[in-house]
């Protein structure tokens, strides 16, 4: 007679109460892992502009050593000499484009 209650209830019990909660449990999981902290955001600002000073400082390095030796041709990007060239600047503009709509800033 208890097993006739017992096995109905815990199915039932299972079907609509356990299942769902299992799944809504691991899709919110799911979705919180792919999203970026406020630290992450943090850390990726710093290696962007970290990035930018950097680019600034090799452009100012090549064209140092071009002043100083008519011959220089960087072996990276192929003889790179000239500061501020589109190709170079390309992805630091779209960088700078994604960073400013994510302020909500318009460039």
């Amino acid at each position: 007679m208890v097993e006739d209650i017992l096995i109905p209830t815990v199915a039932l019990l299972s079907i609509f109460v356990a299942f769902p909660w299992v799944v809504l449990h691991y899709i919110t999981r799911w979705k919180t892992a792919a999203t970026l902290t406020t630290g992450d955001e943090a850390l990726l600002e710093e290696l962007y502009q970290l990035a930018r000073r950097l680019d600034e400082r090799m452009d100012t390095v090549e064209r140092l050593v071009a002043a100083d030796n008519p011959e220089f041709r960087s072996q990276i990007g192929g003889g790179r000499v000239l500061p501020d060239l589109d190709a170079d600047n390309q992805k630091l503009r779209e960088l700078d484009r994604l960073v400013a709509q994510q302020r909500g800033i318009s460039k």
